[in-house]
């Protein structure tokens, strides 16, 4: 049997694999519960690097990433896990301007997708398929959790994560937003008051 071509991508993860092995050093003897005791909720936006924002280093911190850093419920499955198993006492929810689920919304995805399932084009303000045919009409079923208001969004999470029956109230929990144009992360006072412990 043939071995799989790899793409340029592939090959360069599999080098700095191999670099970062060499230098894995005792890596190994990290703790399996996070040494600073809490948890990041964050966008998967590329321009993010919560390490580097939050200051962590491997095995300090739990970071859950999902597109617009929304609490779905998968998201808050793994922030229970994240505390009832392994011991968080404080969570984060952060998202970031410029966000891109603020470009589309429920209608628009759903559109794009059963017209065609290739990458779509955005010239700064519309949505469009360079392509045409073989989609799918699935995704006007899914709840694809867009952002309209960022602010908003984050008083939305944090609410219903504080809320959620699984969730302990003694955790508190802080709603930011992360500047991409500065990098800081400011912090929405309303979200943080309706995260905060209840017990």
């Amino acid at each position: 049997m043939s071995e799989p071509s790899r793409t340029h991508v592939h090959t360069e993860v599999l080098n700095a694999n191999r670099d970062y092995v060499a230098v894995f050093g005792d890596k190994k003897d990290l703790a399996l519960p996070p040494a600073r005791g809490f948890a990041i909720l964050t966008c998967m936006d590329a321009r993010l690097d919560p390490a580097k924002y939050a200051g962590l280093s491997e095995g300090d911190a739990h970071v859950i990433r999902n597109a617009g850093g929304r609490a779905t419920d998968d998201a808050i499955r793994s922030l229970v896990i994240s505390h009832k198993l392994l011991g968080t006492k404080e969570w984060f929810v952060i998202h970031h301007t410029n966000c891109g689920m603020e470009l589309f919304s429920d209608e628009i995805i759903g559109d794009l997708l059963e017209d065609n399932l290739e990458t779509a084009a955005f010239d700064g303000a519309t949505w469009s398929n360079p392509k045409h045919g073989n989609g799918c009409a699935h995704g006007h079923f899914i709840k694809w959790q867009t952002i309209s208001d960022n602010e908003r969004s984050v008083v939305q999470d944090v609410r219903r994560i504080r809320e959620h029956p699984l969730v302990a109230g003694h955790i508190p929990i802080y709603g930011y937003i992360y500047d991409v144009k500065t990098g800081r992360i400011n912090e929405v006072k309303t979200a943080t008051e309706a995260g905060k412990a209840t017990v």
